[in-house]
């Protein structure tokens, strides 16, 4: 079966596609595993402006598989993810929220984002922000996640299009327990994924 191909985007096409991602705006909702990791990529790929929300603090534990280090233990993610991000690029626009999210802040810290970003990690607050940004924020893609635990084969990790404006990563059933614990390589895949698809979404491709 032959691989599928896009064309490649000529000199000013490209420079066209870097342009509308320079004026995007993403919300990521939780800062973990999942979130730190989309954040620097879609720092990379050249997004805007990212709306991180994290009510969280780096614990030593977290260094396994999330974009800190040591010296950040301690401090709030919001605080050491904006100082990585910026190593990367100086010129990102950050606007960061050290909360928790829910139905009563979802639209204030989000409104105006061209993708969300679910990445938190309990089942019943992945469930909440979907139904909130849903209703809430609508026409806003969500980019969500669900079963990226354990040692499973990597090819388990996909993207969907679940319904509407929500797209899910994962397997949808490798939930954390102490048989399926998270390993970095797998949640890496599945933040890469996540990238991917809200940059898809941001240049005009729906398609997972």
């Amino acid at each position: 079966m032959p691989y599928p191909t896009h064309p490649v985007p000529a000199p000013d096409e490209y420079a066209a596609l870097r342009a509308r991602l320079g004026s995007s705006r993403v919300g990521v909702i939780g800062l973990g595993g999942l979130g730190s990791n989309v954040a620097w990529m879609l720092a990379r790929a050249g997004v805007g402006t990212l709306v991180l929300a994290d009510h969280d603090v780096v614990d030593a534990s977290n260094l396994e598989r999330q974009f800190y280090f040591a010296d950040q233990v301690g401090r709030e993610k919001t605080a050491a993810l904006t100082d990585n991000l910026r190593r990367i690029t100086a010129e990102i626009r950050l606007e960061c929220f050290q909360a928790h999210i829910d139905q009563s802040n979802i639209s204030r810290i989000f409104e105006g984002v061209d993708v969300l970003v679910e990445a938190v990690d309990s089942a019943g607050d992945k469930a909440m922000i979907v139904a909130a940004a849903s209703e809430q924020l609508p026409g806003v893609p969500i980019v969500a996640a669900s079963g990226i635990a354990g040692y499973g084969s990597p090819n388990d990790i996909i993207t969907r299009h679940l319904m509407g404006d929500v797209w899910m990563v994962g397997d949808l059933v490798s939930e954390v327990s102490a048989e399926h614990p998270l390993f970095a390589s797998r949640v890496a895949i599945a933040a890469g994924h996540q990238a991917h698809m809200t940059v898809r979404l941001l240049l005009g491709y729906p398609q997972a």
